[in-house]
C-alpha cells in the first residue's frame, strides 16, 4: 500500500482498537463503579479525543456504518471504504482481545455471554424485544451517522466536529444501554461478541445489519439536507434574504 494509505488504514484499525479497549472496557471493568452515565461518558470522550487525534488522517470514522454514510455520500472510494471496514473489524477484535486478557485478570467477573456485548430479550437490561433493539439501533446509528456526515461537510463550523461527534456518541449510550447496550458500530460489536460467546453471537447479526441500515439512511437524508455543491450555510442565506426584505 502506498504511504497515504498505509496511515490512514492503521489510524482505522487503532482508533477502533481503542473504542473497544477504553469505551467497552468501561463496562466491563467499572460498569458497577461508574453506571450508565459513566460508561456513556466513556464512550462520548474516547470518541471526542480520537476524533480530534485521528481524524485529519483517516477521518476517524472507527465504525463501518460511518464509513458506510461516507461511501454512499460519495466522500471515499469503495476501495477506500472496504480497506476500512477490515481495519476497522480487526481492530475491534483485537482491542477485544486486550480486553478480554486484563478481564481475566480480575477474580469472579464474568465475561461468557456478556463482556459489554449487546442482546435483546433476556439480556437486554428492560427486555427489550428483537423488533425494539432493531428500530432502535436504526434511529441511534442514524442520528450519530448524520451527525458525523453533517460535521464534515464543506460548510460546517471548523474545529468543532470532534465536540460534536463525542457528543452525538455519548447521548445515544445513554438513551441505548438500557436498551440493548448500545452498539451503532457493527465493529464493537464484533469484537467483544467473540469473545463472549453464547447469546452474544447468536444475536450478533442484529447489531450489524441494524446499524448499517441506520448508516446508509443517513446518508440518504444528508444529501437532501446538505447537497454536496452548497457554497454557504442556508440558514445564513436565508437570514440575508429576509433582512433584505425587511429593509426594502
Amino acid at each position: 500500500m502506498e504511504t497515504t494509505e498505509t496511515r490512514t488504514v492503521v489510524s482505522e484499525f487503532l482508533g477502533t482498537l481503542l473504542l473497544v479497549f477504553f469505551a467497552v472496557g468501561a463496562a466491563v471493568l467499572a460498569g458497577e463503579y461508574i453506571g450508565t452515565f459513566g460508561i456513556a461518558l466513556a464512550f462520548g470522550f474516547t470518541m471526542l479525543a480520537l476524533a480530534y487525534a485521528l481524524g485529519p488522517i483517516s477521518g476517524c470514522h472507527i465504525n463501518p456504518a460511518v464509513t458506510l454514510g461516507m461511501l454512499l455520500a460519495h466522500r471515499i472510494s469503495l476501495h477506500r471504504a472496504v480497506s476500512y471496514w477490515i481495519a476497522q473489524v480487526l481492530g475491534g477484535i483485537v482491542g477485544a482481545a486486550l480486553l478480554f486478557l486484563v478481564a481475566k485478570q480480575v477474580p469472579g467477573l464474568k465475561t461468557h455471554d456478556a463482556f459489554g456485548t449487546n442482546g435483546w430479550g433476556d439480556r437486554s437490561a428492560v427486555h427489550l424485544n428483537l423488533g425494539g433493539a432493531f428500530i432502535a439501533e436504526i434511529v441511534m446509528t442514524f442520528l450519530f451517522v448524520f451527525v458525523v456526515l453533517g460535521v464534515t461537510h464543506r460548510v460546517a463550523v471548523i474545529g468543532f466536529g470532534g465536540l460534536a461527534i463525542g457528543l452525538a456518541l455519548g447521548t445515544v449510550h445513554l438513551i441505548g444501554i438500557p436498551l440493548d447496550g448500545t452498539s451503532v458500530n457493527p465493529a464493537r460489536s464484533i469484537g467483544p461478541a467473540l469473545f463472549a460467546g453464547g447469546g452474544a453471537i447468536t444475536q450478533l447479526w442484529l447489531f450489524i445489519v441494524a446499524p448499517l441500515i441506520g448508516g446508509a439512511l443517513a446518508a440518504v437524508v444528508h444529501q437532501i439536507t446538505h447537497p454536496p455543491h452548497e457554497p454557504r450555510l442556508v440558514a445564513d442565506e436565508e437570514a440575508g434574504e429576509s433582512e433584505s426584505g425587511e429593509r426594502v
